[in-house]
């Protein structure tokens, strides 16, 4: 019995004493570590450098010949770039061994460089790093990247793009030859002489509220020319016309086209400067503003023809409910919606655009109009083309890209 307890004793002093042994170990076998000469892969050579093409001068492409030891030895390669040969270089990039091509695509523009490669030899052992073993490549430079004039790869583009503004060209002096250019009819705008003159029968204010935005948005402009229409009509009619704007600029030139619009329909002396009135700027001030006047004056007509956002179904439905004939456009694909449930007649996107050639006649306006058709028309030949090739196998024209 007695020699039983001495065993267990002996054993349990062996157990406690096993992580000082194996650390003890784990001391010596690091210091064996240390003292290994690991070898060092042989340098990459022949490295080339070229300047991108088709780019803005800020990039190079750098490629070299890998190490002899690439499948044995090297775990990765860095490239190193400098100002100057004798320079310090820093680490720009690195690659996988197998890789031997890297772009430098931060290199500023006019500036001389110098580049290097390292084949690296990381040695591991349980995932942890040991060594690090090294060879760097000759200095190869200097090298400039350049800018070029022309990206070639665009040259489809180019040629699309001065086909649209022959075509441009060659309508713009077709109308002001007097031609007649056909453009389809646009419901919201042949409704308009109909919507002036309910106004002129029961009496009442015509509104157009010309959206948010202010003299720097497409769509406000685009507002202005159908303003203008919709003015002359309404000076024709002896129908009281208000123009209640969000934007300074807007007021100034939406109260210039109404005037000249009651000079063209010989009513001059009927235009008043109030009619074309400042609101306020706030989105939703400006809103519940025009609201208040829809629903104390009851105008017989609204119109909506800008740039118009979450208000757009406040102003619309105000009006739906006071009974106005109302017409919208507007090229904010999240607002059609609700302008073609609370109106009677919606112009869709670029429909917007397009009235303002349509009701103006404009030789420049309508030229641009049938110019960018004939645009259009091209694109979507070269789409149902390109469809028709892919399902036929011959796919040249899919390895076409903007670069």
């Amino acid at each position: 019995m007695h020699d039983q307890k001495i065993l267990l004793l002996i054993i349990l002093c062996a157990v406690l004493a096993l992580p000082l042994f194996a650390q003890t170990n784990n001391v010596a076998d690091t210091g064996a570590i240390d003292t290994i000469d690991y070898p060092t892969p042989r340098p990459p050579s022949n490295v080339e450098i070229k300047d991108i093409p088709n780019d803005a001068g800020t990039a190079l492409d750098i490629s070299w010949a890998p190490s002899p030891d690439d499948a044995a030895l090297v775990s990765k390669y860095q490239v190193l770039r400098s100002a100057s040969a004798d320079g310090k270089f820093e680490v720009i990039g690195e690659t996988t061994k197998g890789q031997n091509r890297f772009t430098d695509n931060n290199t500023p523009e006019g500036d001389l460089f110098f580049y290097k490669i390292v084949a690296l030899n990381e040695v591991k052992i349980d995932d942890r790093q040991v060594a690090v073993k090294a060879s760097e490549s000759m200095v190869f430079g200097p090298v400039k990247p350049i800018a070029q004039w022309f990206n070639t790869d665009r040259l489809y583009i180019l040629i699309f793009l001065l086909i649209i503004c022959a075509a441009i060209v060659y309508f713009i002096s077709q109308a002001k030859a007097g031609k007649t250019l056909y453009i389809r009819k646009i419901a919201g705008i042949e409704a308009v002489d109909e919507a002036i003159g309910r106004a002129t029968e029961m009496g009442r204010k015509i509104y157009f509220v010309p959206g948010i935005q202010d003299m720097d948005n497409m769509q406000t402009l685009a507002a202005i020319p159908i303003l203008g229409r919709v003015a002359e009509i309404a000076a024709r009619n002896d129908t009281y016309l208000e123009v209640p704007v969000s934007k300074s600029l807007v007021m100034v030139t939406a109260r210039e086209a109404v005037r000249d619009a009651y000079g063209r329909a010989g009513r001059p002396d009927a235009f008043r400067e109030d009619q074309v009135h400042y609101l306020t700027d706030d989105q939703f001030g400006y809103a519940a503003a025009i609201d208040g006047m829809v629903v104390r004056e009851k105008p017989a007509t609204i119109f909506y023809m800008g740039a118009f956002f979450a208000e757009s179904l406040i102003l619309s439905e105000t009006g739906n409910a006071a009974g106005a004939i109302q017409i919208a456009g507007t090229a904010e694909p999240a607002q059609l919606p609700f302008f073609v449930a609370a109106c009677d007649y919606t112009l869709i996107g670029e429909e917007l655009f397009a009235a303002s050639a349509y009701l103006s006649h404009e030789p420049k306006l309508l030229g641009s109009l049938k110019g960018q058709d004939v645009g259009k028309g091209l694109f979507l030949i070269a789409i149902i083309v390109g469809i028709v090739l892919e399902l036929l196998g011959v796919n040249f024209l899919s390895i076409l890209q903007v670069m």
